[in-house]
């Protein structure tokens, strides 16, 4: 079987494609979800990477489950039991394997991003897209719910409204309607898409990297702690990198004018 992910470093830069055109990057019937956990386990481990960049090959980012592959359940009549077995150790890795990985990530949308598709994107830190992007909470149209975490992923970017009309209709937007809405920070050219999104993920590893990965757990904890846990969470957090070699050189550069040089792992 072919490797549904690849990989490409850029000094401190991961970026990952997602590389089965043929099924228009589908995560189902696939080995999709085993890569991508396999995949934020080594990154977390590596303390050398210190930004990610996910896309996609082909013209779609990703169709989200494979309708096709959803026959069997009407032909081999898995139980309900089984079914959600099948979620829970399958497409639902996914968003836990996302949630918990420390670097910032950054979804560069090259064309559609459909159903689990669309939330995969909204795994990410940030999101850019190409002109061509299109993006769409679609399960409904085809008689099943967000089963992957959208519900709880695009409520928190969007806002409830929006993310009922979007999820309850299964109607497809622009990209340009995306950045309207919240859900992308920006649209750019097609062609500009790739060097865009790296360019953002270069700026953010040439910052110090343990600091950062820091930084986005106390966003992650900000959206279910209570303001004084988080308070308490944040000031040990700062012991920590007021006393790492990073901030002593960053403060000692902008005392001497100078750029800071950041240690590399």
């Amino acid at each position: 079987m072919n490797r549904f992910l690849k990989t490409r470093r850029e000094g401190a830069v991961l970026l990952i494609t997602m590389d089965e055109p043929k099924t228009r990057n589908a995560l189902t019937g696939n080995s999709a979800a085993e890569e991508f956990v396999r995949q934020c386990e080594t990154i977390s481990l590596d303390s050398s990477i210190r930004a990610v960049v996910l896309t996609g090959e082909g013209p779609c980012f990703s169709s989200g489950g494979n309708v096709k592959d959803m026959k069997k359940y009407f032909t081999d009549k898995p139980s309900p039991f089984q079914i959600r077995e099948e979620y829970r150790h399958g497409i639902q890795r996914i968003p836990k394997a996302f949630f918990h990985l420390e670097v910032p990530t950054i979804a560069a949308v090259n064309g559609a991003a459909v159903g689990a598709g669309m939330d995969l994107a909204c795994m990410c830190d940030i999101r850019i897209a190409s002109k061509n992007a299109t993006f769409a909470e679609s399960f409904v149209k085809v008689g099943i719910v967000p089963g992957d975490g959208g519900a709880w992923l695009l409520p928190r970017i969007v806002g409830m409204s929006r993310a009922a009309q979007l999820a309850f209709s299964g109607d497809a937007m622009s990209a340009e309607e995306a950045a309207r809405c919240g859900l992308i920070s920006e649209v750019v050219e097609h062609d500009q898409l790739l060097g865009t999104a790296m360019n953002l993920a270069h700026r953010i590893a040439a910052n110090p990297g343990e600091v950062v990965r820091m930084t986005k757990r106390l966003l992650r904890e900000g959206q279910h702690m209570s303001l004084e846990s988080l308070l308490e969470l944040s000031a040990s957090y700062q012991a920590i990198a007021h006393c790492g070699a990073d901030h002593e050189e960053a403060v000692r550069a902008f005392i001497g004018k100078r750029p800071a040089v950041f240690n590399q792992c």
